[in-house]
């Protein structure tokens, strides 16, 4: 994720990565294509600056024994770690909670934020460079957009699998399926952005027709209770991390 949010940045913003490991820094340097000035992170001085945060969230309290000083302003983007543990861990003068997507490495991530409503418009701008933003009012908020656009690349991923499978299954070469696949969420995509999903389901579902005895099959299986299910969980993860 870090990779992918420098990638979107590096054409507008001076960047410094701090790292553990210095061999570590300079292969990430190589896949950004761009020079960056590095830094161990073991004493690392943030006085003032602007720090995009990018660990684990299990190593938050780690990492904040080792920098030094007071930043401007914290961007976290690690997932369920609230507010008032990132204040406790990091000294800075504001701090605001954000979850892009793996969509950010292609420039489309879909990224939630919360936190110093002073540092929205910051927030926003830094991380529009990697696609959509949308400010929320609370932490609740953020950790159920964590499960549903955080989460939901992987959700989005197992569905197209699993299309594709079902074509194979009935005689379709695996190359062609996976073609198909790709072009129907390429297309579906765009229509989504204006269309009402229950708007678009309607306007493919004739009746007794092949796409009414396939969604039948879906609500047989229970997909749209797994989904619902699927969030529920996800955010229930976010709460306790």
């Amino acid at each position: 994720m870090a990779l992918s949010i420098a990638k979107g940045l590096k054409e507008t913003y001076k960047l410094e990565v701090v790292g553990r490991n210095m061999d570590k820094l300079h292969a990430f340097e190589s896949a950004l294509g761009v020079t960056v000035d590095k830094h161990l992170l073991n004493h690392f001085d943030i006085t003032g600056k602007t720090l995009l945060l990018c660990v684990k969230p299990a190593n938050v309290e780690e990492v904040g024994t080792q920098l030094q000083g007071e930043a401007r302003v914290l961007f976290s983007v690690l997932a369920g770690t609230s507010l008032e543990k990132l204040q406790h861990h990091i000294q800075s003068h504001a701090i605001v909670r954000t979850m892009p997507n793996l969509a950010a490495s292609v420039g489309a991530s879909m990224t939630t934020m919360t936190g110093d409503p002073h540092f929205r418009q910051e927030a926003q701008t830094l991380l529009g460079t990697i696609g959509k933003t949308l400010w929320l009012h609370s932490e609740k908020e953020i950790d159920i957009a964590t499960a549903l656009a955080g989460s939901g690349p992987a959700y989005l991923a197992l569905i197209a699998e699993a299309l594709s499978d079902g074509a194979v299954k009935e005689g379709l070469k695996r190359e062609d399926a996976m073609y198909v696949m790709r072009g129907l969420f390429e297309g579906f995509g765009t229509l989504i952005q204006e269309i009402h999903p229950a708007l678009l389901k309607d306007g493919v579902m004739s009746a007794g027709g092949t796409t009414a005895a396939g969604y039948s099959a879906l609500e047989e299986g229970n997909v749209r209770a797994s989904c619902i299910h699927a969030i529920e969980k996800a955010y229930e993860k976010a709460k306790l991390l």
